[in-house]
């Protein structure tokens, strides 16, 4: 079997986890492109392995250490989610970064609260 077959559906897997991370707005589905991204890796990691025909079989190592790794990062990111979801009602991305904490208008805010409390006590 040539390398390109399996590079080529690599670049593929790859272009569509990437496009998946850029475009959707769900936190589920970046974490589901996330996962592609990593198969499309695992995928070159193994193909180069049997390519060079390698002795060690160190890219099939690698590939494990990444299903380990890619099991971990779902796990925690399942949970991340699932923890959002329950405090704000969405799992939509535009809405967490709308949400997001600054600096300058955090303190605003607390002042702002503070002076509400003040004047209704």
């Amino acid at each position: 079997m040539h390398l390109a077959y399996p590079a080529v559906l690599a670049v593929l897997l790859f272009c569509t986890g990437l496009y998946g991370v850029l475009a959707r707005r769900n936190a589920i589905l970046v974490l589901m492109s996330v996962e592609l991204m990593l198969n499309a890796v695992n995928l070159n990691l193994v193909a180069f392995d049997v390519w060079l025909r390698d002795t060690l079989h160190a890219g099939q190592a690698l590939t494990l250490f990444t299903i380990a790794i890619a099991a971990a990062e779902i796990g925690i990111g399942l949970a991340i989610v699932l923890m959002v979801y329950r405090n704000r009602g969405t799992a939509d991305i535009d809405r967490l970064r709308d949400n997001a904490e600054t600096p300058d208008g955090d303190a605003a805010a607390h002042e702002q609260t503070g002076k509400k409390a003040e004047a209704t006590a």
